[in-house]
């Protein structure tokens, strides 16, 4: 089982390091699975006791110079290990400025990502930073615990007003109760509410689209044949809705939400070359 590294670009080693920072705002702890093509970060903790998960992808040919594995065997031909993400995170802001930056899975005295940072300097010799994050290594047997969530059969799907936007709103609320009910419909509306004893509080976006999911690819979700100004909704915990949105760092090109009636929201955030899902189930 061997990975090795590098990325000398340092606009995509920024983007990197963003893309971290958002994980590491979302999860504690994550798998990192490696596969030939493609790295992704994954968060499952189990909806059914209340908690997020999360699904974030990206390419490797758009980040790295260099990319080489050997997964745990010819016809597995993968690596999942389990990282804190905020550790990465720290070892990659000290490489703001880096000429090139290193990442070696290595087992001296426990396994760990070695991140070397190679950092300019004035003498024709090089200062190289090394990190080294322990990790986890996921046997093969428990792989299946990380497949990709699949999409649930959503009753309204919605693309997302500004983040920015949403999260001010969000910020807002989040004095005033633990619980947000996030609603939508077909006709492109979404309303924020909060309702306690004492106050009851509604946003509401108008024309912001519904994505055209059910023509592009066939798919059949039971938002056909849906009244069109008919909400669904789902109340969650405004904390984890916070949380994703106070942790964009990444500015996605697209945002929407699904949205199951009373029983999960799903957000899915695109840039370019990276998609990170995002569930938070509801609460009753």
């Amino acid at each position: 089982m061997r990975f090795r590294a590098k990325i000398v670009d340092l606009a995509c080693l920024n983007h990197f390091s963003r893309i971290i920072n958002t994980i590491a705002k979302l999860a504690k702890t994550c798998i990192l699975r490696l596969t030939v093509c493609k790295l992704y970060f994954i968060l499952s903790d189990k909806v059914a006791n209340g908690g997020a998960s999360m699904w974030c992808e990206l390419s490797q040919g758009n980040f790295f110079d260099e990319f080489q594995m050997e997964g745990v065997a010819a016809e597995h031909n993968e690596i999942y290990l389990e990282l804190v993400p905020e550790n990465l995170s720290r070892a990659l802001k000290t490489a703001q400025s880096a000429k090139a930056v290193k990442i070696k899975l290595t087992n001296k005295h426990c396994p760990c990502l070695r991140v070397a940072v190679e950092l300019p300097s004035l003498s024709s010799s090089s200062r190289i930073v090394t990190h080294d994050i322990p990790v986890g290594v996921i046997p093969r047997r428990m792989w299946n615990d990380f497949r990709e969530p699949s999409v649930p059969d959503f009753d309204v799907s919605i693309y997302l007003p500004v983040l920015k936007t949403m999260k001010s709103v969000v910020e807002r609320m989040k004095n005033l109760s633990n619980f947000i009910v996030i609603e939508a419909n077909l006709s492109g509306e979404m309303n924020l509410k909060i309702e306690t004893d004492l106050v009851s509080v509604t946003t509401h976006f108008k024309d912001l689209g519904n994505p055209p999911w059910a023509s592009e690819d066939g798919c059949q979700s039971s938002a056909q044949g849906r009244d069109l100004e008919s909400m669904a909704e789902a109340r969650i915990d405004i904390k984890k809705l916070q949380q994703l949105l106070a942790g964009q760092q990444v500015n996605p090109t697209k945002a929407l939400c699904n949205i199951v009636h009373k029983r999960i929201v799903h957000f899915i955030l695109l840039h370019e070359e990276v998609s990170l899902q995002y569930f938070i189930p509801a609460v009753a």
